[in-house]
């Protein structure tokens, strides 16, 4: 809905109208009143999270030369990441114990991840940023053409020394 000024409310009423002074004043205190905050209705500040990417491993291995696909997930920064695959699977009970969970049943954490609702997820505390599976890659953290003992990188300020 939106959300119009009360003094453009009142200042529409003065000219379209013809109220007395008396009752045009009630009728903007009236407005006034609805549109301020309720004073115990204070805002919950969002809550903190962190990502974490669930890959898809089911041989228990992570070799240079293989694929994998994963999910990005999101949960309370508070909370450990280890708890993710016990989200995930609190998540899929609650939906296959739900009527429409008992009629297609999920039976595995990509089905969970793909076809549960996100209301089941977020009772777990758990937020899914892809439904489907992405690839993950491999990385040895080093830039091409920079050696890590170089001392100068031309037309870049050198970096502070690493602590021990």
């Amino acid at each position: 809905m939106a959300k119009v000024e009360v003094n453009a409310v009142a200042e529409l009423l003065k000219r379209e109208t013809a109220l007395d002074s008396a009752a045009l004043r009630k009728l903007i205190e009236e407005l006034q009143q609805l549109a301020a905050p309720e004073p115990g209705a204070e805002r919950v500040p969002a809550v903190k999270k962190q990502f974490a990417i669930l890959i898809s491993d089911p041989d228990h291995r992570l070799p240079a030369d293989a694929q994998f696909a994963g999910w990005v997930l999101q949960l309370p920064d508070d909370e450990s990441v280890a708890t993710v695959c016990e989200r995930i699977h609190r998540a899929a009970y609650d939906f296959n114990a739900s009527k429409k969970g008992r009629l297609r049943w999920v039976r595995r954490v990509g089905e969970a991840v793909e076809h549960v609702p996100a209301s089941f997820f977020k009772e777990a505390d758990l937020w899914v940023k892809t439904k489907t599976p992405v690839l993950m890659l491999r990385t040895d953290n080093r830039i091409p053409g920079i050696d890590e003992d170089q001392a100068e990188v031309p037309g870049v300020a050198t970096p502070p020394p690493a602590a021990a």
